[in-house]
């Protein structure tokens, strides 16, 4: 039987209204997040920054209803991790904990470059501050670090300090040691903390520059003495250690931190609600509780701070960088 054409028309229409209907909610944007988002730490499980991003995921996740979900992506001092997200979809389900290797330093080191530090990724926020350490082996005769200045400018050749690798963080605090200290020592690189910590408890090398939270079990047990912090104040796991400034190095300032960066061109709406998350996360008191205890400081900022903190970073950087010679593949 042939439909009447005004019929026709009404259920046509009908059937139209009900599809657009259907569809309109499927074609409408989900709110942000729907699903889980991938937090990449370009480090191995375990270290220090390993250990921030997973405090900070699991706040992250209770406050934006979606997990968090850490992923290790270890490789070429970080770059591996950070180059991933440079080049990933920029819908906020991909995101970065950046440190001062992936955005300072690798790219300062590097001859080819995987990415740039401040054009490929959009700033979230910085997450915290971590201090670094010189240290010495207990028979070495300086207690301070004057007295390890006059030690090792009355004998340049005799004295050497290790570091957990060439090119790390920690091999250019002692680069800008030597250069603030007017000194000349060695550079002895290891591959990692452990080795060189071993070594310098030993006796094999005598200095060293490391993480505070990886060398604090031997200098509370008495077998490396701590002679200064590098951060502008002290650090509240260790108050009686003062700072390099306080020691007699004014202006001497290093430390890692770490920080979250999505992809660029990621929009705003998702950057704010990313902050905003991580904000909170670092507000919780068991999240300070548990910075403090491995030493760590708590520093939340805008994206335009953190923007502008790895400006500062890179051009700290560069005269070192350049003065230490250090280039990599």
């Amino acid at each position: 039987m042939t439909v009447p054409t005004p019929v026709r028309r009404t259920l046509l229409l009908g059937l139209a209204a009900a599809t657009i209907g259907l569809a309109a909610p499927a074609a409408a944007q989900a709110p942000y997040p729907s699903r889980p988002i991938t937090l990449v730490v370009p480090f191995a499980a375990g270290g220090s920054t390993d250990v921030v991003g997973r405090l900070v995921a699991q706040k992250m996740s209770d406050v934006l209803g979606q997990q968090v979900v850490v992923e290790n992506v270890v490789g070429a001092g970080g770059n591996v991790g950070a180059a991933r997200i440079a080049k990933a979809e920029p819908d906020g389900y991909s995101i970065l904990m950046g440190t001062v290797a992936t955005h300072a330093l690798n790219p300062l080191m590097l001859k080819r470059k995987p990415y740039d530090p401040v054009a490929d990724f959009a700033p979230v926020s910085l997450l915290a501050v971590i201090p670094n350490v010189l240290i010495v082996n207990p028979k070495l005769p300086a207690n301070t670090v004057k007295e390890l200045i006059a030690l090792v400018k009355a004998d340049p050749a005799k004295y050497n300090y290790a570091s957990s690798g060439l090119g790390t963080p920690l091999h250019l605090s002692g680069e800008l040691f030597k250069s603030m200290a007017g000194v000349k020592m060695q550079h002895i690189p290891y591959r990692g903390s452990g080795p060189a910590l071993n070594d310098v408890v030993a006796g094999q090398v005598p200095i060293q520059f490391d993480n505070l939270p990886s060398a604090s079990e031997f200098i509370k047990a008495g077998t490396l003495r701590a002679l200064a912090v590098t951060t502008k104040e002290r650090a509240s796991s260790f108050p009686d250690v003062p700072t390099m400034a306080e020691a007699g190095l004014p202006g001497y300032e290093t430390y890692t931190w770490n920080a979250l960066f999505a992809p660029p061109n990621t929009p705003r709406p998702i950057i704010d609600a990313l902050n905003a998350a991580a904000l909170k996360a670092l507000a919780d008191p068991v999240v300070i509780e548990r910075m403090k205890a491995f030493s760590a400081t708590v520093v939340s900022s805008t994206p335009e701070a953190l923007a502008d903190h790895v400006k500062a970073e890179v051009a700290k950087w560069a005269p070192v960088v350049k003065d230490a010679g250090v280039q990599t593949e």
